[in-house]
């Protein structure tokens, strides 16, 4: 069966939320487990869709896995500045994984980010240890940026978040 890449629908925001949530529990992204506080967030698509586009990645009926494509600076951007665009919260369900199913999560995020009129790039965050996003960014054509890195949580001083960019167009 194919796998489909379309715009989530809100029937879909409460599964995506707790499918996104579950990824970054089960891959031990949170540094407080079930009591982080970026996990009610994880879970809030609804907030997500009200100020980026999320896509989700289906199979039949099955979600696989999600993101968010933030068209530029805003309330759901975290990094991104004029002439950029922004992929947030992309996750997949372990099962899916390896699959393609998030390079075509990315992909879609790409080709949103080059129809967007005055974006030249586009960006993103990952923790340090998300390294097979790593390689599927390398693989894209995305690059580190360290000296855009930062940290969402400012007491934890190990939760610095590395960021990419994947230049579109070149603006002189």
């Amino acid at each position: 069966m194919d796998t489909v890449i379309r715009i989530a629908r809100p029937e879909e925001y409460a599964a995506l939320g707790e499918l996104t949530a579950r990824a970054y529990l089960d891959d031990g992204l949170l540094d407080f487990g079930e009591d982080d506080e970026y996990l009610p967030v994880l879970k809030d698509v609804a907030r997500r869709a009200a100020a980026a586009e999320v896509l989700v990645a289906v199979e039949g009926d099955r979600l696989l896995g999600g993101v968010a494509f933030v068209a530029g600076p805003g309330p759901a951007a975290d990094i991104a500045r004029p002439g950029e665009a922004e992929v947030r919260a992309l996750a997949v369900v372990r099962e899916a994984r390896g699959r393609g199913v998030g390079e075509a999560l990315v992909r879609a995020c790409v080709d949103r980010a080059r129809a967007t009129p005055g974006c030249a790039r586009l960006v993103l965050s990952s923790q340090r240890s998300m390294h097979s996003a790593h390689r599927l960014y390398e693989r894209l054509g995305f690059e580190r940026t360290p000296d855009r890195d930062w940290n969402p949580v400012p007491h934890l001083d190990d939760l610095t978040l590395l960021t990419c960019v994947l230049t579109l167009r070149h603006t002189d």
